[in-house]
């Protein structure tokens, strides 16, 4: 365990070194910082740290950078999450209050994100598997044509058209509609296929037919919009921090471009809090020399999908950890309310 002291450095160390982007020195380190000893104590605290890796020398005769390593324990150990101001969060709150549907928000959330950190922006749609049903509507559009619109409760809406095997009347859709929200509105989306499997029984002979294409319908609809999308934004921001990329950027580019890659970043819904992936704990390659933080968001207590931001490991992560946890919070009340 490092002493107190040596935790204050290297504290020090990334706050100065995110702030100038200059390697720090002893020298810099006792001028900037109140840390109560010499110099020459400061440089032999900033040999020890060296030593066991969480601080490094870029080349000769410089100052000194955090590693990988360095960054983890100040995220772990150091760096609290820097709260938004009451302006900050109004704007945020006023930004994505304006929104008109689902992609509205993912889209204003992802451009919010962007502004806020100066880094790369990441926003999953709310998953269906976690999602709930608000409403299923089922309209008549000819004798034999129905149009089934599904509306979940984070607000996706899906429309399908159903074509009947026979002509079904007003009062058959009306009965239907009824039925089928009575078993399924406020229902997981899982638990759905197993609540409506003996609907058809509760019609006329004659009817049976219409009935189980309309669940064949909703079913096939559940099942197609599993898959995850996600909406990057502020891809441009990292032009900024050239100098952060030891190589090039266009690894990094290159992985973005990859929504399977973006996903496994972002993890899993279920693990709700801040978490933050730092340089090689990435496992894609291309992503070796960036941060990741991430988040769950939801309406309720529940997260049904995450976001986050990608940027350099010179990253300020109380405020980035800050912002994307403001940002989450408020696009889960807007869920809510939807």
């Amino acid at each position: 365990m490092l002493s107190e002291r040596r935790l204050q450095v290297l504290r020090a160390i990334v706050q100065d070194y995110v702030g100038t982007e200059e390697p720090v020195g002893s020298k810099a380190l006792t001028e900037r910082h109140a840390l109560g000893v010499s110099p020459a104590t400061v440089r032999n605290d900033m040999a020890a740290l060296e030593e066991e890796g969480f601080i490094a020398q870029p080349h000769t005769s410089a100052g000194r950078i955090p590693t990988d390593k360095g960054y983890r324990l100040f995220v772990d150990k150091l760096a609290g999450v820097k709260p938004m101001t009451g302006p900050e969060r109004r704007a945020i709150q006023n930004f994505l209050e304006g929104a008109v549907d689902l992609d509205d928000v993912v889209a204003r959330t992802v451009r919010l994100l962007a502004q806020l950190t100066r880094q790369v922006a990441v926003v999953q749609y709310p998953s269906l598997t976690r999602s709930t049903v608000r409403h299923v509507e089922l309209l008549s559009l000819a004798p034999a044509r129905l149009m089934l619109v599904l509306i979940t409760d984070t607000g996706r809406v899906e429309q399908r058209m159903v074509d009947c095997p026979a002509p079904f009347g007003e009062t058959a859709v009306a009965d239907l509609r009824a039925r089928l929200n009575s078993r399924v509105a406020g229902r997981r989306f899982t638990d759905v296929p197993t609540l409506v499997e003996d609907l058809p029984d509760a019609f006329e002979a004659e009817d049976r037919g219409t009935v189980s294409t309309v669940l064949s319908t909703l079913l096939e609809t559940l099942v197609e919009e599993n898959e995850e999308r996600l909406m990057i934004g502020g891809t441009a921001n990292l032009t900024r921090f050239g100098h952060d990329f030891p190589l090039t950027i266009r690894p990094v580019l290159e992985a973005l471009e990859e929504q399977v890659v973006l996903l496994k970043l972002l993890g899993e819904a279920k693990d709700a809090g801040v978490t933050v992936r730092i340089g090689h704990e990435n496992a894609h390659e291309g992503l070796n020399s960036t941060s990741v933080v991430s988040v769950g968001y939801g309406s309720g207590g529940e997260a049904v999908a995450k976001l986050g931001v990608v940027g350099p490991t010179r990253m300020d992560y109380p405020g980035t950890m800050g912002a994307v946890r403001a940002v989450a919070r408020y696009v889960g009340q807007i869920l809510a309310e939807s």
